[in-house]
């Protein structure tokens, strides 16, 4: 018996796979798709084409390792950054401790003339905005020349051995760091003594009021040059090294290469920390002046720091000297501001965007 006499019911027919729900209009067998997960994870979903953020709940929990970890410095922010601007109220009052903030009487902006019309205080602007030119010129590009220096050293052991040398006078405090400099410039320093031996006086270098700006200029680079390196070596370490082969394949000598290559690589870094440097324009360092004020005289080491802490602390003027620190501040503030939007205009990403 042949297939085409054979009975109907004896033919079987191919098994009839079950179709997708949404190829229901569509003809022919369904094609097996691929296996649904069963992850219970909560993730972001998807509604109407965007994306649908979790609940802050899962958030929270996701993150609370992070969240812990943060928690200390934005505590110490907090109290000691955020809280403290609510007295900034005190420069338009005539406070008094023992009346509180809500007591003393409101001044409006009469804290304000006052300031503007003292002579002491334009001195300490000026003996700031002095300090401050002096360090940008010196000070600012010193970290940078020595990282320079630092990463052209082929040697691995002789880098990190300078590095830990360099490093070290950023934990002395300014007491003794004001204290080594007397005995090597002072009257009966060191030096001073050496050069006076052979015919040559330079007096006493740490009561000079003319040398006053150059001295704690001098002072901040021994200190904190070697620590400022670390972020620029940092940003030195992740430019791509094909770079300098190529460079050097084509005949660029070391001063080419770093024109060319290194400087462009870390400019986004030394924008970002002029633009902080500016925003502290008017603070040149309290405890470092402090310390040699009197030795030099208040004409040529009142800066504004010192002023708020005489005007203040000292001689109880409380609403001017806080006149004085929120003047700084918004200054600053808007020195950050302007500098930032600066930065975009050269087309660099600057602190923030």
């Amino acid at each position: 018996m042949t297939t085409a006499d054979a009975p109907l019911s004896s033919v079987r027919s191919p098994a009839r796979q079950p179709r997708d729900p949404d190829d229901a209009g569509s003809s022919g067998p369904a094609r097996p798709g691929p296996p649904k997960s069963r992850s219970t994870k909560p993730g972001p979903s998807k509604q109407d084409g965007h994306r649908v953020r979790p609940p802050l709940r899962h958030r929270l929990k996701r993150d609370r390792a992070l969240l812990l970890f943060c928690l200390p410095g934005v505590l110490y922010f907090v109290l000691f950054f955020y809280l403290p601007l609510a007295g900034n109220v005190v420069a338009f009052q005539d406070y008094q401790p023992f009346l509180g903030f809500k007591d003393s009487p409101f001044v409006g902006l009469a804290n304000f003339t006052a300031l503007l019309a003292e002579p002491d205080f334009w001195s300490a602007v000026s003996n700031t905005l002095q300090i401050t030119v002096i360090q940008l010129l010196l000070y600012f590009p010193a970290p940078i020349a020595l990282a320079l220096l630092l990463n052209s050293l082929i040697s691995e052991k002789v880098k990190r051995f300078i590095q830990t040398i360099v490093y070290l006078p950023h934990f002395l405090s300014w007491v003794v760091v004001v204290a080594m400099f007397k005995q090597v410039l002072g009257g009966a320093g060191s030096v001073t003594t050496l050069l006076m031996e052979h015919g040559v006086s330079i007096g006493n270098v740490m009561t000079n009021p003319d040398t006053f700006k150059l001295l704690i200029t001098a002072q901040a680079i021994w200190k904190d040059c070697g620590w400022g390196t670390i972020i620029f070596l940092a940003s030195i370490a992740s430019i791509d090294m094909g770079q300098y082969e190529s460079a050097a394949m084509d005949g660029a000598g070391w001063l080419r290469r770093i024109w060319h290559i290194t400087l462009p690589g870390i400019r986004p870094v030394i924008l970002m920390l002029l633009i902080l440097r500016l925003g502290d324009i008017l603070s040149v360092g309290f405890e470092q002046i402090m310390l040699q004020r009197d030795a030099v005289g208040s004409d040529a080491a009142e800066v504004m720091d010192t002023y708020v802490y005489y005007h203040g602390v000292v001689d109880g003027d409380w609403g001017m000297s806080t006149a004085a620190g929120l003047m700084k501040g918004v200054i600053g503030f808007a020195l950050i501001l302007a500098a930032n939007k600066l930065a975009h205009r050269f087309g660099e990403q600057g602190v923030y965007r």
